[in-house]
C-alpha cells in the first residue's frame, strides 16, 4: 500500500464530501466525487450527479478546463475506481489517459464485474502513477447496496423501526401515530429518498392507509440544493400473498411506482381498476403462505442498490430471522406503550444466547426528542 500525505488525505476526505451529495440522485449508480490538484492546488472537482449524466471525473475534468487549467501532470483523486467501459457515458479511465495526468488515488476499487480493476489496469498500462486504497472505509460507506447488490446479486436491506422505551410499536388496540416526533419521522423521510425501494405488508396498508412516498417538504436541509424533481421515490414494493388489496387505498393515488406481490394472481377485474404506476409480480409461496422473502429480493435486486422494510412485527422479523437484513434503524421514543402492546418484531423463541443474531451499534444520535440507533450485522461483501 502507497504511503499517503497529510495533503492526499485531505484532498480524498474533499472527494468523499463531493461523493455525498449525490446520495439522493445518482442511483442505480454509486455516488463518486473526484478531485484534480496541481501543484499543490485544486484545478477541478466534481461528483456524479445522476445516471446518464457525467461521472465524477468528467465533470471535474470539464471544470479543469472551463477554469483554463490543464490537468497535465497531475494528481487526481477518485472514491472509486474510474470505469472503462462504454455505457451511457465514455470511459473515466480514458478520459484522465487523455488528460494526461501523471497520478490517480483511488479509494476503493469498483465491484461492478464490468469494471473490476480494468480501469486501473488500463491507467496504469497508460505510464500513469495508481495509488490504492486511501480512506477506503467511509468511501465505502458511500456506495454499501451498490457494493453488495455488485458482488451477490441482492440489495442492501435496512429495516426500519419505531418504538417505545419498553420495545413496543403500538398499543395493545394498534394505534401507532404517534410514538416518534416530528423531527424523528422527517429524518425517515430523508431514508426512504435515498433506498431505491419501500418494503411493506398488506396489513400494513389496510390497517394504516399510508401514501409510503417521499414528503419533500419533511426533508428539511436537502430542499435547499436538491429540487423535487432531483429527489427520486422509491419504488413501492406491497407484499399481498393473496392478492387481497384493492385500488381504494391512499398509496395509489400518488403516481410514483408501485409493485404489488402476490401468491396467486389478481383477477383481471381487479387489475384493471389498479393506475397505470402499478405493476404486479407473482411469486409462489412458501410452506407458510408467506410470501418468500430471498426470491423477492433477487428480483429487486435486478435494478435496486437498496430497500427499506416498513412494516409491521411478522413481516419485519422475517427479514431479520431469515438473515436477509443488513442493517437495523431504530428511533425510540422516551414513551412506555405497556406490556400488552404490540412488539417490535416477532422472532423465533430462541434457546440459546449463541443463536440469537448479533448487531452492531454504528451509530447513536438524537433526532429532536428521540433517539435513533442504526445497527448492522457484521456481514462484508
Amino acid at each position: 500500500m502507497a504511503n499517503f500525505s497529510t495533503f492526499d488525505i485531505q484532498m480524498m476526505s474533499r472527494a468523499i464530501a463531493l461523493a455525498e451529495k449525490g446520495r439522493y440522485t445518482t442511483r442505480p449508480n454509486p455516488c463518486v466525487g473526484c478531485v484534480i490538484v496541481a501543484n499543490g492546488q485544486i484545478i477541478g472537482e466534481g461528483y456524479h450527479q445522476r445516471a446518464g449524466q457525467g461521472h465524477a471525473e468528467v465533470n471535474a475534468l470539464k471544470m479543469v478546463r472551463d477554469n483554463g487549467f490543464s490537468a497535465q501532470d497531475a494528481t487526481a483523486y477518485v472514491t472509486l475506481e474510474p470505469c472503462s467501459h462504454y455505457g451511457r457515458t465514455p470511459p473515466c479511465a480514458l478520459g484522465l489517459i487523455n488528460a494526461k495526468v501523471a497520478r490517480v488515488v483511488i479509494a476503493v476499487t469498483d465491484a461492478n464485474p464490468q469494471v473490476a480493476g480494468r480501469g486501473i489496469s488500463m491507467l496504469r498500462d497508460a505510464g500513469i502513477q495508481v495509488d490504492i486504497g486511501l480512506l477506503t472505509e467511509q468511501a465505502y460507506a458511500l456506495n454499501l447496496g451498490f457494493m453488495k447488490r455488485m458482488k451477490t446479486g441482492l440489495p442492501w436491506v435496512t429495516v426500519k423501526i419505531a418504538a417505545s422505551l419498553d420495545g413496543k410499536t403500538a398499543l395493545s388496540n394498534g394505534v401507532s401515530k404517534w410514538i416518534t416526533g416530528d423531527a424523528a419521522r422527517a429524518d425517515v423521510q430523508k431514508y426512504r429518498a435515498r433506498h431505491c425501494a419501500l418494503i411493506t405488508g398488506v396489513e400494513t396498508i389496510l390497517v394504516d392507509d399510508p401514501s409510503l412516498n417521499v414528503r419533500y417538504e419533511a426533508l428539511g436541509e436537502l430542499t435547499t440544493y436538491h429540487t423535487q424533481e432531483d429527489i427520486f421515490q422509491p419504488l413501492r414494493v406491497v407484499l399481498d400473498s393473496q392478492a387481497r388489496l384493492t385500488s381504494a387505498q391512499q398509496l395509489f393515488s400518488i403516481k410514483s411506482p408501485i409493485l404489488l406481490v402476490s401468491g396467486c394472481a389478481y383477477s383481471d377485474k381487479v387489475k384493471i381498476d389498479f393506475p397505470q404506476h402499478v405493476d404486479f409480480l407473482q411469486l409462489e409461496c412458501d410452506s407458510s403462505g408467506r410470501i418468500p422473502l430471498l426470491a423477492l429480493l433477487t428480483y429487486l435486486g435486478q435494478h435496486s442498490n437498496s430497500v427499506l422494510v416498513e412494516a409491521g412485527a411478522t413481516l419485519a422479523g422475517a427479514f431479520v430471522a431469515q438473515g436477509l437484513a443488513d442493517e437495523v434503524v431504530l428511533y425510540q421514543a422516551a414513551k412506555l406503550l405497556g406490556s400488552h402492546g404490540r412488539n417490535m418484531l416477532q422472532l423465533p423463541d430462541y434457546s440459546a444466547m449463541d443463536q440469537t443474531p448479533s448487531l452492531q451499534l454504528i451509530d447513536e444520535r438524537s433526532i429532536g426528542q428521540d433517539k435513533r440507533y442504526i445497527l448492522r450485522y457484521n456481514q462484508s461483501y
